[in-house]
């Protein structure tokens, strides 16, 4: 249980990594996403929306009218702004695409890890079992365990399954 206490702000520091990226750019994306990913900027918007409509519909006496119904400029501006929304969701799924990624590959590696070392573990008890003379039924289906994972044979099968 130590052993993974330990390992556990390794994970948090491979998330942060993951999320604050050291380029300009990742950083600015990350930092728009998330600012439009909030609830307090839909508050915002919608805040926005109706001020603009209560202006504009002479509501506010004390405000010129500037963009009267059917509100053309606020159609223009709501355009442009989806636009942009458009594009940040884009380079969020592009990002989040990244990550997902790199997880997936060090989970790959992880588990081949852990295959190598099950394996051995089964060797070793397979050779402790013969020591002590304890006969076990069941050696082909012990052999096939033990048997080394062809991770190229893994993957054309990989490949061909995905193939429909």
């Amino acid at each position: 249980m130590d052993k993974l206490t330990k390992e556990k702000p390794d994970l948090k520091n491979f998330q942060n990594d993951q999320m604050i990226s050291k380029k300009k750019s990742d950083r600015f994306s990350f930092l728009i996403t998330n600012t439009f990913g909030s609830i307090v900027f839909l508050f915002i918007c919608i805040l926005f929306f109706v001020i603009w409509i209560c202006w504009n519909l002479g509501l506010l006496p004390s405000l010129k009218v500037f963009d009267p119904f059917p509100f053309q400029a606020l159609e223009m501006v709501v355009s442009i702004f989806a636009v942009i929304l458009s594009v940040t969701v884009l380079i969020s799924q592009k990002r989040q695409a990244r990550m997902e990624s790199i997880r997936q590959q060090v989970e790959f590696e992880v588990n081949i890890h852990a295959e190598k070392e099950i394996t051995k573990m089964l060797e070793m008890l397979h050779d402790i079992q013969k020591k002590l003379g304890i006969d076990h039924n069941d050696t082909e289906q012990l052999e096939r365990m033990k048997e080394e994972l062809d991770i190229e044979k893994l993957h054309e099968q990989a490949k061909q399954g995905g193939k429909d």
